[in-house]
């Protein structure tokens, strides 16, 4: 995931903490054997992030620069994750469930999490693709700062030292934890080593155990230590050392040394998590979630080679026309958009196409497909698009555009597009796709659920416009579909790509 040059790493770099930012919270209940644990997302150019970074300058959501750069990290990303092709109540993070998503390590999302004792604060990416939490520690080359083109300054970051926490201990080489691919043993260190590569950044240093500080629901909370495993990186390349997850990668896939595991093989939580994504950019993790008893599901499709969040496609449908085309995606959204190969791509974006009433105009970024709009056009239709699942749950896509503007005249709209792209080999269902629903990633029994949310607690209320409802562009600029500057009328703009 490093950039293809010294200046674009440090143009893109200078967004990644930006444009991400997490609080989190708790509501594990106290005295009970079982609690959840869970935190907002927000998008990373939110007004909470602004107001975490104290400036107004970061860059408008769906401006150029916005969606150029989620276009080039999912680029990135698409080289990893090609290598890689309830009793039980739940908890959340202590001091809110709020997240924000991020472009620059796979568009993952970024939390702010409490480690060791005495306790630091990290900044970590989430990353459903990858399994170990891991943090910058002693390190040689790793980010110490960042530095704020916006702000003007450096933003000192946290760095773990095992030998600095009363309650880490390394994990020695004949621990099982060591007989596993990307693991071996330190002899310098006496303990167990581990390398992790993502795309073309990556991590390695030694494995240690400490304790991850979560806490109750109770108003005053009371605070809950949990011991986990996580990678104390002593060496990092790529884009970790100027960009994307700089501070950390917090894994969410399904290896037992993943947080989502750890919580649930102690008994905390039940093994599962969901990922809200609001229309208005903010969102929610909880960890134990296993969703409500009205939420659709379709297994898993189980690899034990590289288990992923990966399910079938048994049907898809535009409109009045269908296919019953099979096809295996993976739910991830470490991406921004939704990425699909041959015959799937053509059926969509052809029976889209064949739906929409207004003109098309020369492709804006990766989108093949995109329309142009009058000056005085307030809406514009979108075309109802359905998944079948496997089990015969259906998914429907409430969000399969996105609308550019200019910021010329009060911002009128001018084109939007379908934000799907042609894949060469994978097919990836995007956070774009995911917008409007609570996703339940259920690993007891190994099933994806979905739900409509707000991700403000109301079920099956999203603020998405629904399909073949009237999409109203007053609203759109502050939801998914968002303001954009055309890269026709402005042709100064720099577009981030690899």
């Amino acid at each position: 995931m490093m950039m293809s040059s010294i200046k674009m790493s440090s143009v893109i770099g200078s967004y990644c903490l930006m444009l991400i930012a997490f609080t989190c919270w708790i509501n594990a209940k106290s005295g009970e054997a079982f609690g959840t644990f869970g935190f907002d997302i927000h998008h990373r150019y939110s007004d909470t992030v602004k107001q975490f970074l104290n400036t107004d300058e970061l860059p408008e959501k769906g401006t150029v620069d916005y969606y150029s750069a989620m276009a080039h990290r999912d680029h990135q990303l698409f080289k990893a994750r090609r290598l890689a092709t309830a009793a039980k109540a739940p908890v959340t993070f202590f001091g809110g469930n709020e997240s924000y998503n991020n472009n620059d390590l796979g568009h993952v999302y970024y939390s702010f999490i409490s480690v060791g004792t005495p306790a630091l604060t990290f900044l970590v990416a989430l990353d459903p693709g990858s399994d170990l939490l891991w943090l910058p520690c002693d390190c040689t080359t790793c980010a110490t700062s960042f530095y704020s083109e916006f702000k003007g300054k450096l933003l000192e970051l946290n760095i773990y030292s095992p030998s600095k926490s009363r309650t880490s201990a390394p994990v020695p080489c004949n621990s099982t934890m060591c007989v596993k691919p990307k693991r071996g043993c330190s002899s310098s260190l006496s303990a167990c080593s581990y390398q992790e590569i993502y795309s073309n950044s990556s991590t390695s240093g030694i494995l240690v155990n400490d304790v991850l500080h979560l806490g109750t629901n109770v108003i005053p909370q009371d605070i809950v230590d949990v011991p986990i495993t996580l990678g104390c990186g002593k060496t990092q390349t790529g884009s970790f050392l100027d960009s994307g997850g700089i501070n950390g990668v917090f894994g969410l896939g399904m290896d037992n040394i993943s947080v989502p595991s750890v919580l649930a093989n102690r008994g905390l939580v039940a093994n599962s998590f969901s990922l809200c994504f609001g229309s208005d950019g903010q969102g929610r993790v909880v960890f134990g979630d296993k969703g409500s008893p009205l939420r659709k599901t379709t297994p898993f499709n189980l690899q034990k080679s590289n288990p992923n969040y990966n399910i079938t496609v048994t049907q898809i449908a535009v409109k009045n026309s269908a296919t019953t085309t099979e096809f295996t995606a993976i739910f991830d959204s470490g991406f921004a958009f939704t990425y699909l190969t041959e015959p799937t791509y053509s059926f969509i974006v052809k029976h889209l196409d064949s739906l929409i009433t207004e003109t098309r105009v020369e492709p804006r970024l990766n989108f093949e497909y995109c329309y142009g709009l009058r000056t005085t056009q307030d809406d514009y239709t979108v075309p109802k698009l359905i998944l079948t699942m496997k089990g015969g749950s259906q998914f429907t896509v409430t969000s399969p555009t996105l609308t550019f503007v200019t910021s010329l005249n009060g911002g009128y709209p001018l084109a939007y597009c379908l934000a799907i792209v042609k894949s060469d080999d994978i097919n990836i269902i995007g956070e774009n796709f995911m917008t409007g629903y609570s996703i339940v990633f259920d690993r007891e029994e190994m099933i994806l659920g979905w739900e409509e949310s707000d991700c403000y607690g109301n079920k099956g209320n999203s603020r998405t416009p629904k399909p073949n409802d009237v999409a109203r562009l007053s609203s759109m600029t502050t939801g998914v579909l968002v303001r954009v500057i055309l890269v026709i009328l402005f042709q100064h703009f720099i577009i981030l790509s690899s």
